[in-house]
């Protein structure tokens, strides 16, 4: 294992920390797969992974959170993110705190994206005292709302999401959220 890595925290088989300039490569190569962002417009280039990345370790420096950088604690193998970032597109929902996940595909079907999910809502909740959290995704994204169902959110409604409204496939969007037990 990296012990050169500082983890916010930990779950069972995962590390979250911030992001450092040698992830960006590592993410570029995960959004590069059609597989991992195939319900998304578009594959992010280089400079745009980037531009992602600073956005994070800016967001985490402000707010002590964000799609955090995870690492398999068992190799310290970089394996994408999973987190939570603000939500500011034109809604009745948003500005919010949305959790979100994009793993290698290489780690997929591993429980990793549960795990971390309800790892990032109990460092929300317990650390953060963040009253609410929510997660959109396409409706087609069987696989992500499978995730938020696990984690115990609850699905809130249907919405055109006001940034895809040009892309009929993925435009359709389900809204779940979860609110702090404590």
């Amino acid at each position: 294992m990296n012990n050169t890595k500082n983890y916010i925290f930990t779950s069972e088989r995962l590390g979250f920390r911030n992001w450092i300039s040698e992830d960006v490569e590592q993410m570029a190569q995960v959004n590069s797969n059609p597989n991992v962002m195939e319900f998304f417009p578009s594959i992010p280039t280089l400079e745009q992974t980037k531009a992602f990345v600073e956005r994070m370790q800016k967001q985490f420096s402000d707010k002590k959170y964000c799609y955090f950088a995870v690492d398999a604690l068992q190799n310290g193998t970089f394996i994408g993110f999973i987190g939570l970032s603000d939500k500011d597109f034109e809604s009745d929902f948003t500005p919010s705190v949305d959790i979100g996940w994009r793993l290698s595909e290489e780690h997929w079907y591993k429980g990793y994206a549960t795990e971390g999910a309800k790892a990032c809502l109990k460092y929300g909740f317990e650390k953060l005292n963040l009253e609410k959290i929510i997660a959109t995704t396409p409706k087609i994204n069987l696989k992500s709302e499978e995730v938020m169902k696990k984690i115990g959110m609850v699905k809130v409604k249907n919405f055109d999401h006001p940034l895809l409204l040009q892309d009929n496939r993925l435009k359709d969007c389900l809204l779940y959220e979860i609110t702090n037990p404590g």
